[in-house]
């Protein structure tokens, strides 16, 4: 988007990503995130009996890191915007 004043392509927002799933489905779904190219960026507690994926990941917005989760879990996936606080009291009040 040049010409519009925007310098904000370096600056991409963070998202937590959440994937859960069953164990039935556990393998299909490792298998999608590393076709996708997401493996690295994925933690998972499915040997712990937790089938579920966590990524921390940047974005342009959440449409685009929803876009990290395979299709199959794109509806139940959570994908949460990550802030960092700075100190001062009235950064905790996002709306």
């Amino acid at each position: 988007m040049s010409g519009h004043g925007h310098s904000l392509s370096n600056e991409m927002d963070k998202y937590l990503i959440e994937t859960p799933h069953t164990a039935i489905d556990c393998q299909m779904i490792i298998d999608q995130v590393t076709a996708m190219g997401y493996l690295h960026h994925f933690d998972w507690g499915c040997p712990s009996g937790v089938h579920s994926g966590w990524a921390i990941i940047e974005a342009e917005n959440e449409s685009q890191a929803r876009l990290a989760v395979p299709s199959l879990l794109r509806r139940k996936a959570r994908v949460i915007k990550l802030y960092k606080y700075n100190g001062d009291s009235k950064s905790f009040h996002i709306t």
